[in-house]
């Protein structure tokens, strides 16, 4: 079984930054065995990706929109994923899911969703 918690989300001003964070707690395979994925689903639109890491952090992957001013990372001692949010932009206002590929590489669909966490940019 495989739970992912997103925490962090919160309002913030257009141009503010947000931290999230995804605690992960795992059984079978350990966490840093998996790719860790955000997404995120603003209001009447579909869910899209934001950011992927590879197993160790080496490797990182974003939506054009976001790169530059996001930045994905992970703790493996801490079970944890982060996406650090900087310039953010109203439109960027949306439930934020944290997910665990299959993949040590972080290619796929995920297998396992978090809750998410809102994000709320004012402008």
């Amino acid at each position: 079984q495989v739970q992912l918690v997103e925490s962090g989300g919160g309002l913030v001003q257009a141009g503010g930054s947000l931290r999230l964070s995804c605690a992960a707690s795992t059984s079978g395979r350990t966490f840093s065995s998996y790719g860790m994925m955000w997404f995120r689903r603003a209001p009447e639109k579909e869910r899209e990706f934001v950011a992927a890491i590879n197993w160790n952090g080496g490797i990182s992957y974003y939506a054009n929109s976001v790169k530059g001013r996001f930045t994905i990372s992970r703790d493996n001692t801490k079970n944890t994923v982060y996406l650090q949010m900087n310039s953010m932009k109203p439109e960027e206002t949306a439930v934020y899911y944290c997910a665990r590929s299959p993949s040590e590489l972080a290619r796929g669909e995920p297998d396992y969703w978090g809750q998410g966490t809102q994000v709320t940019v004012s402008s």
